[in-house]
């Protein structure tokens, strides 16, 4: 539509006073009725028109949502072309005879739950993100550290679309790529490698080399290349905007992270990889459950769990299903989260060699004991007594099982271990166990390393500690207030 184009509402229907009347009071829910009662609009009319989903237009109906935001109600102003005044805004561009382009999906995407997930718009977004992010400055940079991550309905309600088809649209005849299977094969072995890189390391000095590969895949999808080219190439980019989030956080740069975790949902999404995409809101629930958003954690394990049903192998599932005790622990419901847990080992009995993805070979019984070990540490902290001993034991099962060679992982293995020590009133080994974790901490370039290390510093800080322990605080006050060498 452009400025003189009619809208797909019937000029009367729009004079009716009961049409005006829900519509001055948002009330949408009457005014779908009503459009598709006096207008003939079926719900995936209003839906197409407004760029909302049919199934948020049929809840909305139903009056089970309300739309309260106001980038939805100018949607819904502009798709329908209803007049500002009706919904209490001002003129709209297109009433004023201003120019109005198009609807940008992916741009509103952070901001508004009702987008409509089309594959082509994916790489798009890619490009925003990367570019806007490749060349920040420092003050940018300083803005981005403390720019925090989207939550509630917000969130969540934007991810819904992950659960509908994809449909991609049918490529253009105007360019028409020509990127061969060998190139593609030659950009999924690198994308592996910057995962590897990214769990073993951590992300700060790789991640623009990450988001350089991205760019040039967003650009490549823009050419509408092959159809088989096409879904690996999603499914590609969904794998390094994956890596990217990643190394964002460990930068510090959670915002930057909940982007490119979205990216590469959307990138799964387009690529109809739906155990990827379940790996995808498992890593978005657990950044939310250390910014302590347990209850939103879990409706995202959910989501990932309900859209990965019948697609998913048992690696993927355990490592799920310890989402999900997760969020338990961090609400205080112990029962539950044991549960969860032992529900996970079950699971994970099932898995064989060579059958899951690569991506999540790395869920084994090692990765299972290290994850419910740091669980128990979460209720150790409230229960000491209770919980701190079942910690130090699946930990120190774990670091038995893997050593340096899985980089992070390990670290922190031996940052909770030594916790585990303190809170057991064994300062003894807990010095030693701090001494090692500092020292191991230099390989990885990993902000929740650092983060982690926090935890250890209040329990040294007395002056009746033993000199063990104090050698130690000595030891942590320089690595946290030089932040060397975890940047």
């Amino acid at each position: 539509m452009n400025a003189i184009t009619p809208g797909p509402l019937p000029a009367d229907v729009l004079t009716r006073d009961d049409v005006r009347r829900a519509l001055g009071e948002h009330d949408f829910g009457a005014a779908f009725r009503l459009f598709k009662k006096y207008g003939g609009l079926s719900q995936n009319r209003i839906a197409s028109a407004c760029v909302l989903t049919p199934g948020k237009v049929s809840n909305i109906v139903s009056g089970q949502q309300r739309i309260e935001s106001y980038a939805v109600i100018c949607r819904i102003a502009d798709g329908l072309r209803i007049p500002g005044h009706l919904l209490g805004l001002a003129s709209r561009p297109w009433e004023t005879g201003k120019t109005q382009p198009g609807p940008d999906v992916e741009q509103r995407a952070g901001s508004s739950a009702e987008v409509v997930w089309q594959p082509d718009t994916v790489p798009a977004m890619a490009s925003r993100l990367t570019r806007s992010d490749l060349v920040m400055d420092r003050r940018a940079a300083t803005r981005a550290l403390a720019a925090g991550v989207v939550t509630g309905p917000a969130l969540l309600d934007s991810l819904d679309g992950w659960l509908t088809p994809s449909v991609p649209k049918l490529p253009s005849a105007a360019r028409r790529g020509r990127l061969s299977l060998q190139e593609v094969e030659e950009l999924e072995a690198t994308a592996r490698v910057f995962r590897t890189w990214s769990h073993r390391f951590g992300g700060r000095l790789r991640r623009k080399a990450v988001l350089g590969l991205l760019d040039e895949i967003a650009a490549a999808l823009a050419e509408h290349q092959q159809p088989e080219v096409q879904q690996r190439l999603y499914a590609t980019m969904a794998q390094l905007a994956g890596t990217a989030a990643s190394m964002s956080w460990d930068s510090g740069m959670q915002h930057a992270a909940q982007g490119y975790y979205r990216l590469a949902l959307r990138a799964a999404h387009a690529a109809g990889d739906a155990p990827f995409g379940a790996n995808i809101l498992a890593g978005m629930a657990r950044q939310l459950l250390f910014r302590d958003r347990p209850a939103d954690a879990l409706e995202l394990v959910r989501l990932a769990q309900e859209g990965s049903r019948t697609t998913a192998g048992p690696r993927l599932k355990a490592m799920l299903a310890t989402r999900e005790a997760w969020a338990y622990a961090a609400m205080g419901r112990t029962s539950a989260f044991k549960r969860t847990t032992d529900r996970a080992a079950e699971t994970l009995t099932n898995a064989k060699p060579g059958v899951e993805p690569y991506w999540i070979n790395y869920f084994d019984q090692a990765e299972l004991d290290g994850v419910t070990g740091g669980r128990f540490l979460d209720l150790a902290r409230v229960e000491p007594r209770r919980h701190a001993e079942a910690a130090a034991e699946k930990i120190h099962s774990a670091l038995a099982a893997r050593g340096l060679e899985t980089g992070r992982g390990h670290v922190l293995d031996r940052i909770g271990l030594a916790e585990c020590h303190f809170l057991r009133g064994d300062l003894t080994a807990a010095a030693t166990c701090t001494r090692a974790a500092v020292e191991v901490a230099g390989t990885t370039q990993s902000q929740r390393v650092r983060d982690q290390l926090t935890y250890l510093y209040p329990y040294t800080v007395g002056n009746s500690a033993p000199t063990a322990v104090r050698e130690v605080r000595d030891l942590l006050r320089t690595q946290l207030a030089e932040g060397k060498p975890i940047p």
